[in-house]
């Protein structure tokens, strides 16, 4: 077993934990802060698969953008209970599966590779990845956009619903 294969399976347990932990935890904060783990990981095994301008994507848009708009509109409705003193082991998972990606992603970036074989980075001009999705893949591409509108109109609704004191 390489050192790419044990970091590949890491990376795929720290993924799969979070990914469960942002399903099933009730405290809306909580979840959000799991899902930006795993976006992170996420990010983390596209630069291990040699697509680093995936991973920096990745972290960029998804972890750094999507999600931590997430969790101001998350903080600024107050969905949750609002606890006033905060409980440390409630923050235990995902902070050793933050330790955890990025004691990773240090062995990714700073070690020698203890192998023989490269890691083949495989690579595709933009316009190649473009013609290939819309070729082959037009039809989900559609229906995400639909969905991201359905969900951008959704958020507007819920944005600018008036409460009984404003319509007084």
């Amino acid at each position: 077993m390489t050192l790419y294969s044990i970091i590949f399976y890491v990376l795929a347990t720290v993924i799969l934990v979070a990914t469960l932990l942002a399903i099933t935890r009730r405290n809306t904060v909580h979840a959000v802060v799991y899902l930006i783990l795993s976006f992170l990981g996420t990010a983390l095994l596209f630069y291990l698969l040699g697509a680093p301008f995936l991973a920096v994507l990745e972290a960029i848009i998804y972890a750094g953008g999507i999600m931590v708009l997430f969790l101001f509109i998350v903080m600024m409705i107050g969905t949750g209970p609002s606890a006033k003193r905060v409980n440390l082991s409630q923050w235990l998972p995902a902070v050793i599966l933050g330790m955890i990606s990025l004691f990773t992603a240090a062995i990714l970036l700073f070690s020698v590779p203890l192998t023989q074989e490269p890691l083949i980075a495989a690579s595709a001009a933009p316009i190649e990845f473009g013609r290939f999705l819309f070729e082959n893949y037009w039809f989900p591409v559609e229906i995400t956009s639909f969905l991201l509108l359905i969900a951008l109109v959704g958020t507007l609704y819920l944005g600018r619903q008036e409460t009984k004191e404003e319509k007084k």
